[in-house]
């Protein structure tokens, strides 16, 4: 065990990046509640109200990150490995900017209809960005609390593996029952960027279990 990962456990359990990285989270799981209410609806101008939602949410992501990479330059101590806590607040940003992606190629493609796997893919995100946020909660003690975060990213990893199977479900019923093409290629891109969004959601996951296993 090297000093700096000595000193990490005198570092105070309200050190200032714990409530960015509440915040980092909470402000995922509003994305990707708006998101599902984007994909409830058919409806052009309550598409445009979502879609701006997700624009300003993700604004508010890009301002947590900068704010955590700020007090990585002004912190002598950190609660973690530098490099592993500027991997954790990228990758929560790559989901909100991802999801952000989807609100974007609705806005611009304008499909007529929805296939329904998009609405669960949205519940999938709901539930990981849930469970990030319990184990972000849980970080300020990740010795005491090894188990419950590494439950919640095993959790994640599940939602990840049943994101794929949904993918695969959804291509198939796209190429199957969409006769027109200009309307398959738009739903087919939507769809990729939604599992894209999810396989993002693991890679935060990835990042809060290398944290737990330096520091647990």
């Amino acid at each position: 065990m090297n000093i700096d990962t000595i000193l990490k456990y005198f570092v105070p359990k309200d050190h200032a990046f714990f409530p960015l990285f509440e915040k980092d989270a909470l402000n995922l799981i509003k994305t990707a509640e708006v998101l599902k209410l984007l994909l409830s609806t058919e409806d052009i101008e309550q598409q445009a109200i979502y879609t701006k939602q997700i624009k300003e949410l993700e604004k508010v992501g890009d301002d947590v990150t900068h704010t955590i990479f700020d007090q990585l330059n002004k912190s002598f101590i950190t609660p973690f490995d530098r490099e592993d806590i500027q991997e954790f607040a990228s990758n929560i940003d790559d989901v909100v900017d991802t999801i952000n992606g989807v609100g974007q190629r609705i806005k611009l493609y304008k499909p007529k209809t929805y296939i329904p796997v998009y609405l669960e893919f949205a519940e999938i995100l709901i539930q990981a960005a849930k469970e990030i946020e319990f184990s972000v909660n849980h970080l300020t003690d990740p010795a005491k609390n090894k188990d419950k975060i590494m439950k919640s990213c095993i959790a994640i990893n599940t939602l990840e593996n049943k994101a794929d199977e949904l993918y695969h479900m959804g291509i198939s019923a796209l190429f199957e029952n969409e006769k027109d093409p200009f309307e398959l290629i738009k739903k087919k891109e939507i769809l990729e960027t939604l599992e894209k969004a999810v396989d993002k959601a693991e890679d935060v996951s990835d990042a809060i279990k290398t944290i737990l296993v330096k520091m647990a």
